[in-house]
């Protein structure tokens, strides 16, 4: 059953997907480079490039940051012409994404279904706060947790509810009203900096699993930063959740 409200227990786990829940960025990379080949584009972003690309929120705003970069007259074009061609590549990269997910080629990162398991079991409730699309969201959970993955979260926050992206927190404000919660009772898990800064600009205590893309990040506020959620149970953010409120 779930626990009873006080003013600043903890009652809600908020997480990130990209990069938090799975390490997901290199099949992201691949997707993109090959809804590229298959439009025909010269396009190749390697990873050193892509990881820059990361600073930019949302697949269609990275493209279309790219296309600016290679293509400085692009305002020349027709800007819906732009607009569907954007949209034809990320159809593509989606399609290409959500199938190497359905090929078993993402997982969780360690620690994750764990501490959610251990969440549930213990009556709080656990929402989603993403940029990335409702697809995405529901290949990659539908194959770690199963069909019935979406009974695991009161709120699901994404791209189609939120299109101001992080490190906007219009997306986290979202979910702490889908959760009828304030920010005091609850806590973000992200990977990135502009993660980070759209949960605290929210008013979350954020715990931050980095990854390879966003190691070189700035985490400064974050209320911990560890490697992945594999050494962290429930207890422990409790009191890192209770210290942080005194």
């Amino acid at each position: 059953m779930r626990q009873p409200s006080t003013a600043n227990s903890l009652q809600a786990l908020i997480f990130d997907v990209d990069g938090t829940l799975a390490d997901t960025e290199r099949v992201h990379l691949s997707a993109f480079n090959h809804a590229f080949k298959e439009m025909g584009m010269d396009w190749v972003w390697d990873e050193a490039l892509y990881t820059e690309l990361l600073e930019i929120s949302g697949g269609k705003e990275r493209i279309l940051h790219y296309w600016k970069q290679v293509n400085p007259d692009i305002k020349v074009l027709n800007a819906q012409a732009l607009s569907d061609r954007i949209g034809r590549i990320h159809e593509l990269k989606t399609a290409a994404y959500e199938n190497a997910v359905n090929q078993g080629e993402v997982s969780l990162r360690p620690g994750v279904l764990k501490l959610m398991d251990e969440a549930l079991a213990a009556g709080l409730q656990l929402a989603i706060a993403t940029t990335t699309s409702p697809v995405n969201i529901a290949a990659l959970l539908r194959q770690a947790i199963g069909p019935d993955w979406r009974l695991n979260f009161s709120a699901i926050g994404d791209a189609s509810t939120a299109p101001i992206k992080k490190p906007h927190p219009q997306v986290y404000l979202q979910m702490l009203n889908a959760l009828q919660l304030p920010a005091a009772q609850c806590l973000a898990f992200e990977d990135s900096s502009n993660g980070l800064r759209a949960a605290t600009a929210a008013g979350l205590a954020t715990i931050v699993t980095p990854n390879g893309f966003t190691a070189h990040h700035d985490f400064t506020g974050a209320l911990r930063v560890v490697p992945d959620l594999s050494q962290v149970n429930l207890l422990q953010l409790r009191q890192w959740h209770a210290a942080r409120a005194r």
